[in-house]
């Protein structure tokens, strides 16, 4: 992992570089300082006789307490806080402003009514203010922690465990889009973090959010019906990677280039292979707002007290789901997408990439192979040995698995696993929280992640998953320039941080993982980073055709019926390879 993040894009505006930023404090670190300054102000003020309100320090934290709870501060409610008279409170506000510590946002057309905001300024210092304050503390409080002063060097700590990345803060000008922001979203935990997170959202970008939130087959009907409309019903969508050449060569999202300077997102924070799989014949269309690999979880305490290495290989994957698959004890060795249609359509492309076996003809190259360009006519590569080894491994998987595996898809895959009954599962980070966050789950703290084991001819890869935010083609004019600065902002580093920092197990961009803060959440953001950094993190296995979604569908309905005993592995492939002929020859419409 870069121990140099790159440098963050804090609402469309860079930000200080990392190694700048003193401290950057968290958000929950934000709140309880805030919380023992004000206490500690109550009891000094209350508690001694005579004593001296500090307007300044009482505004400030009004202020910030107003940031951490989404609420609007005015200069009314500044003035109020500030334990003075007024007229004396409006003077000591304007000092504040004139440090720099506070931002005005407008609230109305006119101007006239405004909000106010922590500056960039305030964050930061507050931040090493509160690094300062911890280090007093635990000093003055705790005396095993008195060898901490010796790390202590100009105002700065070198303690392990202290984070780099700000809050996010509201935008300088508030979006003008009438009705408020409308988004089109999948129904994942990550998605549905930002609907928990609403209201600061709002606060942030200074109108009303309006989320709606679909399961991937008819959040990709409702895309395209919404690009039929004379203009967007929407603001932003989130798409699917492997979507991405269908939205684009049926006009359904917009290039980025045409919106905005994309250097402003700073590209090269994001995982390699999570911004290029937002790309189309080289031009980005959206911006990763997850980037999920799909793993093997496995339960490290079984694999342990068993003394069984983790399995590295589809051998090993069978040897110790035979090992575990005690079906009369409710327990069974592995569980993974075999529902028909979509979900068992991109199972098997997977796993005929851990056999080395793209689904298309492509060149390979350093790491795999060469899904950047993909224009022009494709031919299907599913009727192939390496194929064929994927489907009879899927075969022998149907031995070890849950009585009801053929109808389990994205989610109920992962709900035995967490509740102690398979002892493996193939699944996205996103739905990690399932366990991760529930200390009742028996998979809580035993997980390990794994990239998919490979087969003889292929290596340990991690299939890229998860949505790019991207701007519909058919967005009214007069709301572009609004929706580009709300995808900078909800894709900024201090937004995704906050995403963890309440339950996502997502994070597109190294900085975002490299944090402290959200290292110590879970091991994924490691693991992930180090896939990354390994060539591991691949978006090959599902290349963004224009015709990929027929195609999943084509193989999930084929290899069902392999399944279920109703045709041979070979005979399913040899109708795969056939409709995949006739889908690719047909012209995108």
């Amino acid at each position: 992992m870069n121990s140099q993040p790159a440098e963050n894009i804090r609402y469309g505006q860079a930000a200080p570089p990392a190694g700048r930023l003193s401290s950057g404090v968290a958000e929950a670190e934000l709140e309880r300082v805030v919380d023992f300054l004000g206490d500690l102000s109550v009891e000094l003020d209350s508690s001694l006789e005579p004593t001296t309100p500090n307007p300044h320090l009482n505004m400030i934290l009004h202020l910030l307490r107003g940031h951490i709870e989404g609420r609007l501060v005015s200069a009314s409610s500044m003035a109020a806080a500030s334990g003075v008279p007024y007229a004396t409170a409006m003077r000591k506000l304007a000092e504040v402003q004139g440090a720099g510590l506070v931002e005005q946002r407008p609230r109305t057309k006119s101007g006239r009514s405004f909000s106010l905001h922590p500056s960039a300024a305030l964050l930061d210092r507050f931040s090493q203010l509160a690094s300062r304050i911890g280090r007093i503390a635990r000093t003055s409080f705790d005396p095993a922690a008195e060898g901490e002063t010796e790390d202590y060097f100009y105002g700065g700590s070198y303690v392990p465990g202290q984070a780099v990345i700000a809050p996010p803060r509201a935008l300088l000008s508030p979006l003008k889009l009438a009705g408020g922001l409308r988004i089109l979203v999948h129904g994942d935990p990550t998605f549905m973090v930002m609907e928990t997170l609403k209201r600061q959202f709002e606060t942030m970008v200074g109108t009303d959010i309006h989320q709606r939130a679909f399961s991937i087959d008819r959040l990709r009907q409702e895309a395209l019906r919404n690009a039929e409309r004379k203009r967007s019903a929407y603001d932003l969508i989130a798409v699917d990677l492997p979507w991405i050449g269908e939205f684009v060569e049926k006009g359904v999202i917009r290039p980025l280039t045409e919106v905005m300077d994309t250097e402003r997102l700073d590209p090269g924070d994001f995982h390699t292979a999570g911004w290029r799989a937002t790309h189309w014949e080289g031009v980005p269309y959206g911006v990763p707002s997850q980037t999920t690999p799909e793993l093997m979880f496995y339960r490290r305490d079984w694999f342990a007290r068993e003394g069984l290495e983790p399995p590295a290989t589809h051998a090993q994957v069978i040897a110790a789901a035979r090992h575990f698959h005690d079906p009369r004890s409710g327990r069974y060795g592995v569980a993974w997408n075999a529902a028909r249609g979509t979900a068992l359509g991109h199972t098997f492309m997977m796993t005929c990439a851990a056999f080395g076996q793209p689904i298309i003809e492509l060149p390979e190259v350093a790491g795999g192979y060469d899904a950047d360009h993909l224009g022009g006519r494709q031919v299907p590569t599913l009727d192939t040995p390496r194929a064929l080894e994927a489907a009879e491994y899927l075969m022998e998987l149907l031995e070890y698995s849950p009585p009801d595996i053929l109808s389990m898809s994205w989610y109920e895959r992962v709900r035995p696993y967490a509740a102690g009954k398979v002892a493996m599962a193939y699944g996205y980070t996103l739905l990690a929280p399932y366990f991760e966050l529930d200390a009742s789950c028996p998979a809580h703290g035993n997980t390990g992640y794994l990239p998919h084991p490979h087969g003889p001819e292929g290596v340990p890869i991690a299939p890229v998953g998860g949505y790019a935010l991207c701007i519909p083609a058919n967005l009214a004019p007069e709301r572009v320039a609004d929706a580009a600065e709300a995808l900078i902002a909800f894709t900024s580093p201090a937004a995704q941080k906050l995403y963890v920092q309440n339950g996502s197990r997502t994070a597109p961009r190294y900085s975002v993982g490299a944090d402290p803060e959200v290292r110590r959440l879970s091991p994924i953001f490691e693991t992930v980073d180090q896939m990354s950094w390994r060539d591991e993190l691949q978006f090959w296995p599902r290349p963004p055709i224009p015709q990929i979604s027929d195609v999943i569908e084509l193989c999930g309905t084929e290899l069902h019926d392999m399944l279920r005993g109703l045709v041979t592995p070979r005979a399913a492939l040899a109708r795969v390879q056939a409709g995949a002929e006739k889908i690719l020859s047909d012209p995108v419409h």
